[in-house]
């Protein structure tokens, strides 16, 4: 008598089989595959669309928002100063530092006094007439502030400060570079500390607030914009104080009055004796 096996007799790709389930599995994860694979593929097709669309109008957008002293910054420097300091203000080795930071305020002393354009590579750069206009220095301003970014200029009235406050302040932070009233004085290497005398409350304070070539920067954490004021006063005051010790004798320090002293009174001690001795 022959027996036979219930189960064997079923198909094996019945869908109700462990054989049938298991490929029902493996087809559902193949479909689920292809689907994110589509679907991956339709959203980089809509990125790049949709950046096609847009990127250039926001490229026009960004090209045309410089302004007209923008541009004409550029056209300035470009023609004047991209051989010192790089197309992109990164300067250039041994020719000119980068102008990344600098901002409005440095630009401003610096051509406004004349020192830049550089005739020449020296020690110190010498202040003489400014080659540009007050128009073109501001255009190279806004050309440098937009691109580079940095201090920028101060507003409102430069002379609103304490004086006894300031000249404490600039015999404290000034003097020893620049003299105690501002004659300036000889440094190291060939430099030398300018004279302040003609020099502008606003060529002072953004002296003071970006430091050129030897002199340290005394931003607002050093010195706070009041106290600026306050030097500034005592500075553009100095020309108008009374000398009470007598002759200022160009207000030059301790070497000149002792030269003075010497000359002076070895000359009386001379004129003394000569005197004294034609009439024994």
């Amino acid at each position: 008598m022959s027996t036979t096996n219930p189960q064997s007799d079923a198909p094996l790709d019945d869908a109700g089989s462990p054989v049938g389930r298991a490929r029902a599995r493996r087809r559902s994860k193949q479909r689920r595959r292809l689907a994110n694979v589509a679907g991956l593929m339709a959203s980089l097709v809509l990125t790049g669309a949709l950046y096609s669309v847009f990127a250039p109008a926001q490229a026009a957008e960004e090209t045309t928002s410089e302004s007209a002293a923008e541009a004409a910054g550029r056209e300035l420097y470009e023609r004047s100063c991209i051989s010192c300091h790089g197309e992109n203000l990164e300067g250039v080795p041994n020719r000119g530092p980068s102008l990344i930071g600098v901002g409005e305020a440095s630009v401003y002393f610096q051509v406004h006094t004349g020192r830049m354009p550089l005739v020449r590579q020296e020690a110190d750069a010498p202040d003489k007439p400014a080659v540009f206009s007050d128009e073109e220095i501001d255009q190279l301003m806004a050309y440098i502030q937009a691109n580079g970014g940095g201090p920028t200029l101060p507003s409102g009235d430069l002379r609103g400060g304490d004086l006894a406050e300031g000249g404490e302040l600039f015999r404290l932070n000034c003097a020893s570079c620049h003299n105690f009233v501002g004659e300036g004085g000889a440094l190291s290497s060939g430099k030398a500390a300018p004279s302040l005398e003609s020099s502008t409350d606003l060529e002072i304070y953004t002296a003071m607030l970006t430091g050129p070539e030897n002199m340290p920067v005394f931003g607002d954490n050093q010195l706070t914009p009041e106290e600026k004021r306050s030097i500034i006063t005592y500075v553009q005051t100095i020309d108008n104080m009374a000398d009470p010790g007598g002759a200022g004798v160009g207000r030059m320090g301790p070497v000149a009055e002792g030269l003075v002293i010497w000359v002076v009174g070895v000359s009386a001690l001379m004129f003394g004796i000569f005197w004294m001795g034609s009439k024994a």
